[in-house]
């Protein structure tokens, strides 16, 4: 639900998201709110109650566009508002929002959202994070991105998105490509040593050091469920004492 509906067409439309789409893997639809609104001028927004500056939202054209969605959906959608006050939103949270077969987006502008509308029809608030952007037009396209990957078909295998940064509470590991000498730097030697348990080992403790280093607070929240997950949390943290060296280039 967004006053800018081309501009979300054409960014929803291109790539992986496109392609799924023209597949019948997933739907993506832009609805102007401006088409229900019953001024004739097509207004949307009025001053606040209280005063104050700008404008708002009003709630009638909202709920219009949002009742006709849930008809044709035949039955309630799950409500999404993009907001700064909301709950920061997460790989977790994505996975939350995948259990539904049909999500309502709704994207604010000017100083807010009527608030009775939210009241009435949203069950959740979410915010990209603590910034505040013009309009909720990037946030939603982002939700929507995240979300939509993760249905089974868009991606050619689920390794795709449950190998990146903190699907598991990590960060990815860094990545490589060819040539493997570029400007006299090399790609580690254990990449190309085609022994792929050895690999995947210096991955998973590269992800380890690099979320330690650059995020401490999801490092502090990890799990390690398995036995093999705590002795290569061990191999690292002898691997960091008395190291010296650049912090981003350990292990490398």
């Amino acid at each position: 639900m967004t006053l800018f509906p081309e501009t979300v067409g054409d960014m929803m439309n291109e790539s992986i998201l496109g392609r799924a789409q023209e597949r019948g893997l997933i739907r993506i639809e832009a609805h102007q709110i401006r088409d229900y609104t019953a001024h004739k001028q097509n207004q949307v927004d009025d001053y606040p109650y209280g005063g104050g500056r700008g404008a708002v939202l009003q709630a009638d054209p909202l709920y219009r566009l949002w009742t006709h969605l849930c008809d044709e959906a035949a039955g309630p959608v799950h409500t999404v508002f993009l907001s700064p006050c909301g709950q920061v939103f997460t790989q977790r949270k994505a996975r939350e929002l995948l259990q539904y077969d049909s999500l309502i987006l709704v994207c604010g502008h000017y100083e807010g959202v009527d608030q009775r509308f939210l009241d009435e029809c949203v069950d959740e608030e979410i915010s990209l994070g603590d910034f505040v952007l013009t309009g909720g037009e990037i946030p939603a396209m982002a939700v929507a991105d995240c979300v939509a990957r993760m249905v089974p078909g868009v991606l050619p295998d689920p390794a795709c998105f449950e190998d990146e940064s903190h699907w598991n509470g990590l960060l990815e590991y860094p990545q490589y490509s060819r040539p493997d000498d570029w400007h006299g730097l090399h790609v580690p030697p254990i990449l190309l040593s085609g022994h792929h348990e050895n690999i995947r080992r210096w991955r998973y403790k590269q992800s380890l050091w690099r979320t330690r280093l650059r995020r401490p607070d999801l490092y502090a929240q990890l799990e390690l469920t398995t036995k093999q997950e705590r002795k290569l949390l061990r191999e690292l943290e002898e691997e960091i004492d008395g190291y010296t060296g650049d912090p981003e280039k350990l292990g490398r």
